[in-house]
């Protein structure tokens, strides 16, 4: 399925679909942007009217992105009513961290080599006067205080702490995002019992 406008997913007879949507597998997989986050919105949104049931995986590899894009795909999980897994595999940074936050608390792994980065949200659109400047600011403090309370709820770490950990980029291994509580489980590796 091509990266765009959200297609709603059905089936001719004899056409192919898109099996790992099929199976409610999906991947996040670049920066967090309104392309990449309407095209993960629709197809959770779509089987959330099917098997309530039936668990949706999302898999995050992301080097962050854009704020209101990546909340809107915060609130789509929270949303829908099948669980969200997240797994996150490679790198969750910014806004990728903050999406992988959002899966089902005890539903959210991290594979062992998996690297986890949290900060501030920052802003680079600013090119006009300076009233509209003291307006964005107020804009990019409202967006950091939503986003601080969202790992607030959901590590259940005190507001102070994260805070402060927002102020500065503070990366983690899996196990550190694990006791940070941004992820619940630290997949096994398997690779050892190659040795």
């Amino acid at each position: 399925m091509p990266i765009g406008v959200p297609k709603v997913p059905f089936r001719i007879p004899g056409e192919e679909d898109n099996r790992l949507h099929r199976e409610r597998l999906l991947f996040l997989g670049q920066q967090v942007d309104d392309e990449i986050a309407n095209q993960l919105i629709g197809i959770m949104m779509y089987p959330n009217g099917e098997d309530e049931n039936k668990d949706i995986y999302t898999y995050i590899n992301s080097p962050g992105g854009t704020v209101i894009p990546g909340i809107s795909l915060y609130d789509a999980m929270q949303f829908v009513v099948p669980d969200v897994h997240t797994i996150c595999m490679g790198l969750a940074a910014s806004m990728g961290s903050s999406v992988s936050t959002g899966g089902e608390i005890t539903k959210r792994i991290a594979l062992p080599h998996a690297r986890v980065m949290i900060h501030q949200p920052a802003s680079s659109y600013y090119d006009g006067q300076a009233g509209e400047c003291i307006m964005e600011a107020e804009e990019v403090l409202k967006l950091r205080d939503s986003i601080t309370n969202v790992y607030v709820q959901r590590t259940g770490k005190p507001l102070w702490v994260i805070s402060e950990d927002m102020e500065r980029d503070i990366f983690m291994s899996a196990a550190e995002a694990q006791a940070y509580g941004i992820v619940d489980l630290v997949a096994v590796d398997n690779t050892e019992d190659l040795l």
